[in-house]
């Protein structure tokens, strides 16, 4: 799919120009306060080996217009899977039935010039028949790692995506958006006894860097030492006690409890834990919170939001005072504030909603090692699988896939079956310490809202917390 000018691929087969979508959001937006015409071309790809060969080559294209009215508090969305001017005009009738906007309109969003990532599509930089080698050495190597190995499972996805934010004020941005995705699940089994360790890695580049050799190499041994640790797991003990959570993919339990309840519409709504609290003491000393888009390459990064404003660093809470929510530009409007570069939107097909983009932790001042050691009777919870959270109350049920038990500030043994429990703005208040050892996830998040999913990137350093209750299973 390579192509001189990616736009071209919005403005294909003369259906639709650049001056008459200016001119249709014009026209069709012209009694709103706020809104845009938001054009997009994906293609995606996906390779899954299993059992020794490729089960599944998935390609795909897609192409469509979302066009989104806003007046008042009140939202006008129609979308289509053609783009063409005569799609968009029909659309437009659906703005209509919005009462017609009484104040200023609002100001579009500030210029960009940053990008984060490559212009180039991943899916053209490494032939077919490549993709599948990679998978099938993988495969081979994981099995030649260990004798317990019984079952092999490696998937490899990429997608590029071409937007375009047009507005009624005359505002156009552009922005061209890479993905790739390489994932291995092992299988071990000794002594009757199966169990799986999985791991994976990706971002907004291209596929080169996950084809270097150390990097798939890591991505199998992490796996294979997750299954093997397994193996040897002991039922996990229960009740309230200390926990120390590992630094990076740990993170996803802060941005499940916590950030949700962070972002701006729960906050205007008056449904989160932290509403109205913003100059408020929400979290121990030294946490400190942030949401940043803008990090080069990473999973969750933008360099515009679906909005077309530029992303940025925010600072959600900082030294455990509350200090700001993450914006779109429809509750940044109607709450008095600015909008933070945190208006995302799963496709064409959605309107966007304030969201994370990489939220993480900073690190603090402690050794992870005297962390440790500070623990007389607790569990490591190095990895975490799936959770469940109330975004009301924040109350989590969060269950680990890879921890340990802790006896006398020196690792025990392994632990399955141990979960979670807790509610977010009570977990902040009770950190007793922070690790110097800030880890970004390694580039496999999803978050779903709203029926919606994206990307998104979490982290955070080693983190000694007090009093969580855990469930085990012995």
């Amino acid at each position: 799919m390579t192509i001189t000018d990616p736009r071209a691929l919005l403005y294909a087969e003369g259906k639709l120009t650049p001056e008459e979508a200016r001119a249709l959001a014009a026209s069709t937006l012209r009694s709103c306060d706020d809104g845009e015409l938001y054009l997009q071309f994906s293609a995606s790809e996906s390779f899954a080996f299993d059992d020794g060969r490729l089960k599944t080559a998935d390609y795909s294209r897609d192409a469509g217009f979302g066009l989104r009215g806003v007046s008042g508090e009140m939202t006008g969305f129609a979308h289509a899977n053609e783009i063409s001017a005569s799609a968009i005009a029909r659309a437009g009738e659906t703005l209509r039935l919005l009462d017609p906007a009484t104040g200023p309109h609002a100001a579009p969003p500030r210029r960009n010039n940053r990008h984060l990532y490559t212009d180039a599509s991943p899916l053209d930089l490494v032939p077919f028949a490549e993709k599948v080698k990679l998978l099938e050495t993988i495969d081979a190597a994981a099995r030649a790692r260990d004798p317990r190995v019984s079952q092999v499972t490696a998937s490899l996805s990429g997608s590029w995506s071409v937007v375009e934010i047009v507005r009624a004020d005359g505002f156009v941005a552009t922005d061209i958006r890479p993905l790739v995705r390489l994932n291995v699940s092992i299988v071990a089994e000794a002594n009757g006894r199966r169990e799986t360790g999985s791991f994976g890695m990706g971002g907004r580049y291209l596929y080169d860097h996950l084809f270097g050799e150390a990097q798939w190499n890591r991505v199998i041994d992490e796996a294979l030492g997750h299954a093997l640790v397994n193996l040897e797991s002991v039922a996990a003990p229960a009740g309230e006690m200390t926990v120390l959570l590992g630094p990076g993919w740990p993170g996803v339990l802060l941005h499940e409890a916590v950030g949700h309840g962070l972002e701006g519409d729960f906050n205007r709504k008056g449904t989160s834990a932290f509403s109205g609290r913003i100059g408020q003491r929400v979290a121990a000393p030294g946490v400190t919170v942030v949401d940043d888009g803008a990090i080069g390459e990473r999973r969750g990064s933008l360099s515009i939001d679906d909005e077309g404003t530029p992303t940025s660093e925010t600072v959600l809470i900082e030294d455990g005072i509350l200090k700001g929510y993450m914006q779109d530009r429809l509750n940044a409007r109607l709450m008095g504030m600015e909008p933070t570069g945190n208006g995302r939107r799963e496709s064409y097909a959605h309107p966007p909603l304030p969201r994370m983009t990489n939220t993480f932790m900073r690190a603090g001042r402690d050794d992870p090692q005297e962390l440790l050691s500070r623990i007389g009777n607790g569990i490591f919870a190095k990895s975490f699988g799936g959770g469940q959270v109330d975004i009301v109350s924040g109350k989590f049920v969060f269950s680990c896939t890879e921890a340990y038990k802790v006896e006398n500030g020196r690792l025990g043994a392994p632990i399955k079956g141990a979960t979670l429990i807790g509610d977010g703005p009570s977990v902040l208040t009770r950190v007793s310490g922070i690790g110097n050892d800030l880890e970004l996830d390694p580039g496999i998040g999803m978050c779903g809202k709203a029926g919606q999913g994206v990307p998104a990137g979490v982290g955070q350093p080693t983190l000694l917390i007090e009093g969580i209750t855990v469930g085990g299973t012995g």
